[in-house]
């Protein structure tokens, strides 16, 4: 197996690979202090939170060395990684919904509805032909592969093709070829990879999970059972003259369809790896009113994050303090 890819414990559990005749990490971190690791989950256009709390722990004083993402957590945190993310916020808030229509390329027929090369484009303008081994700062994302479901762990090779790797939901975007593998979106198996921070050397891990309740549990009113229509009710509600009895009921597009059953997925899958690998300190920025398709409120979702990252603060700060005094 490559290098780049993630052997399989006894576990299931993926374990990224280091280079050959090697014990240490391909790259070394720096040992001053407690080496604090970000795990940023997936949430699709959520995921501009990721940035907004990045601003408030840079703010604090508070420099992750490691990144492991998922997703959208991905493509921040290799932009993060690469000293590219001022790049990528002036992106994200510049986008309009006509910018972000610009960005789709459907593609039928083909295994995904959108085939993604406008986006890879915009990536490969953030971060070229970097490698995730020369990155100023450690990282690593999360793939699924297809077929198998096994984890893989992408911690070397080209970054834009394994953040693509880690995005690239099933049945939106096409599954990726990568070192032999094709793989589809991290959030699979581990939507928020706060193991794999810790096996990329960080000590205390801060996570950023975009799909749990932040504000206790959520509600929704059951909606009322629909009343079966009878042959004539339905073709008098489509005759002019009519007046149509009940009110039709919209329903989303097949991407919004897509992409919010993942939705669903992610947060079961995310509460339960959460519990077998807690992070030191989680943030959970409340998200439940910003949509999965709101790349447009790039500014709203910074905000959110921001918000969610300077309320943790103090516990941050603890989790810190305490590592230090035992060290």
């Amino acid at each position: 197996m490559s290098p780049t890819l993630a052997a399989k414990r006894q576990d299931g559990q993926a374990v990224p690979h280091f280079r050959p005749g090697t014990v240490e990490p391909v790259r070394p971190v720096p040992s001053t202090g407690p080496r604090v690791g970000l795990a940023l989950g997936g949430g699709s256009a959520r995921g501009w939170a990721h940035i907004g709390v990045i601003r408030a722990l840079e703010e604090a004083a508070i420099h992750p060395t490691v990144v492991a993402g998922c997703s959208i957590g991905a493509v921040v945190g290799a932009c993060y990684a690469a000293g590219r993310l001022d790049r990528l916020e002036t992106f994200a808030r510049a986008l309009t919904k006509r910018r972000v229509v610009g960005l789709i390329d459907p593609r039928l027929p083909g295994s995904g509805l959108i085939a993604g090369n406008r986006l890879r484009k915009r990536l490969f303008a953030d971060l070229g032909a970097r490698r995730i081994e020369d990155l100023p700062i450690r990282f690593g994302c999360v793939a699924t592969e297809f077929g198998s479901g096994q984890e893989v762990s992408l911690i070397e090779g080209p970054a834009v093709e394994a953040v693509r790797a880690s995005y690239a939901i099933p049945g939106l975007f096409p599954p990726v070829t990568y070192e032999g593998r094709v793989l589809m979106d991290g959030t699979l198996v581990n939507p928020v990879p706060v193991a794999l921070a810790r096996a990329l050397g960080a000590d205390l891990v801060i996570c950023v999970n975009l799909n749990g309740d932040t504000g206790g549990p959520v509600v929704h009113e059951a909606p009322a059972p629909v009343p079966r229509r009878s042959l004539f009710q339905v073709v008098r509600g489509r005759l002019p003259g009519f007046d149509r009895a009940e009110p039709e009921i919209p329903v989303p597009g097949i991407a919004r369809v897509v992409l919010g059953a993942f939705n669903i997925t992610q947060d079961r899958i995310s509460r339960a790896r959460l519990e077998r690998d807690p992070p030191d300190v989680a943030i959970g920025p409340d998200v439940a009113d910003f949509g999965l398709f709101d790349f447009h409120k790039a500014a709203e979702g910074i905000a959110i994050g921001h918000r969610a990252a300077r309320a943790a603060l103090p516990r941050i700060r603890a989790v810190l303090k305490g590592a230090a005094a035992r060290a």
